[in-house]
């Protein structure tokens, strides 16, 4: 299997589980972890495309990931929540 068609399986794979838990959960914390999974298959596909592109010397889609993830930073304090609500506080004896 091409080292490409590898990345953008994984690529397809994150982003349908992400699209999923979009759509499926009502969870508002879920979904925004859902989004920033969308999220990262798409930078996925852009660094993929750029490392085995004709022109890999080109910074032209490392050079985007960074704009793309920072104009859509909303899913990224969802992970920080999730710890906060999830993990119960430590309790000295």
């Amino acid at each position: 299997m091409n080292p490409l068609t590898a990345c953008l399986i994984l690529s397809a794979i994150l982003f349908t589980i992400g699209l999923a838990g979009a759509l499926l959960r009502r969870n508002a914390i879920i979904v925004l972890i859902s989004i920033e999974l969308m999220l990262n298959a798409a930078n996925l596909n852009f660094l993929a495309f750029w490392k085995y592109g004709p022109n890999p010397e080109a910074l032209n889609g490392v050079m985007f990931v960074p704009i793309f993830h920072r104009h859509f930073p909303p899913p990224q304090p969802a992970g920080g929540f999730w710890r906060l609500i999830n993990f119960p506080p430590i309790r000295p004896f």
